[in-house]
């Protein structure tokens, strides 16, 4: 079963991707999430300063996901170039740089850097959850979202993705508006804003308070958001959101994703996952007499 795709001109031998933050900061782990079968590889979000993060701890364990507050700890695009010079030289699946900044022109910024260096593509990270000044409050302000878009647009020449937040009241608008500013693809969804106290400390359990909730509970969620844009825009979407089974993943395409982000799934079952949705992807479209994923994608709308 040939189960290559085309997102917005990237050509992937697969579907899957790793979602930003997992296992992208280093040019090795880019290299062991290649080795694991995935279509494309995405790094962690990187911005135009370094940042240490927040304190710990960043991470709470439920039994539907897990909440994150990591605070985008990141070296900086000009020492994280030298990363991506290392994982280029091996690599043999696109990559595609994932991005935060506080105003256009650090978007504008680290794209053209990690582009100059070998990326694929470059995915906006607009909507983390929980740091002020940067992700969500660019992803969920119509005209700053624009702006963004079409500085880096007017910078690179690969494609450009943006990764919408689902901490909004209509997903659809800052779709169409993505879509309107020259965005060439969405990925839907990030994390949803959420938190966890210490019932004996009486206080927040994570150090930067808030956090973004992953993994099976937010599925529901980010399939509805994945269907709703679906109807509204034109231009591919990536799913993401919870996708840990070949199941998972056969919905997010009947929903409409061209493509499908995994994150929380590779905490829980590790890098085999991959090959794991792949094979049973590969079988359910040989059952159903299928020749390609794109023969699935938004069938659920018909």
């Amino acid at each position: 079963m040939n189960l290559s795709v085309e997102l917005a001109g990237v050509r992937m031998g697969n579907p899957l991707m790793n979602a930003s933050g997992i296992l992208g900061l280093t040019s090795n782990s880019l290299l062991r999430l290649a080795q694991a079968g995935v279509g494309a590889v995405v790094t962690k979000s990187i911005g135009r300063e370094p940042r240490p993060g927040f304190k710990a701890p960043n991470i709470v364990e439920l039994e539907v996901g897990l909440i994150n507050s990591m605070g985008l700890p990141n070296p900086g695009v000009d020492e994280y170039v030298k990363e991506l010079d290392r994982a280029l030289e091996a690599l043999k699946v696109p990559l595609i740089a994932s991005v935060y900044g506080c105003s256009p022109e650090d978007y504008r910024y680290v794209s053209t850097m990690m582009c100059a260096r070998g990326a694929s593509a470059v995915e906006l990270n607009v909507s983390c959850p929980h740091v002020k000044e940067v992700g969500a409050e660019v992803g969920q302000n119509v005209e700053l979202l624009s702006e963004v878009i079409k500085a880096v647009k007017a910078a690179v020449n690969v494609p450009v993705f943006v990764k919408l937040s689902p901490n909004v009241s209509r997903i659809t608008t800052f779709a169409k508006a993505a879509e309107e500013a020259g965005a060439d693809g969405l990925v839907a969804i990030n994390t949803v804003k959420a938190m966890a106290i210490d019932v004996e400390a009486g206080r927040p359990i994570l150090g930067g308070k808030f956090g973004g909730l992953s993994g099976p509970a937010i599925k529901p969620i980010a399939l509805r958001c994945v269907y709703e844009i679906f109807e509204t825009v034109k231009i591919p979407i990536i799913g993401c959101g919870g996708v840990t089974t070949w199941e998972d993943a056969v919905e997010f395409m009947m929903a409409g994703a061209s493509a499908l982000q995994i994150g929380t799934a590779i905490v829980h079952k590790d890098l085999r996952v991959f090959r794991e949705i792949l094979a049973g992807l590969s079988r359910y479209l040989n059952r159903k007499g299928l020749r390609s994923p794109s023969d699935i994608i938004g069938v659920a709308h018909r």
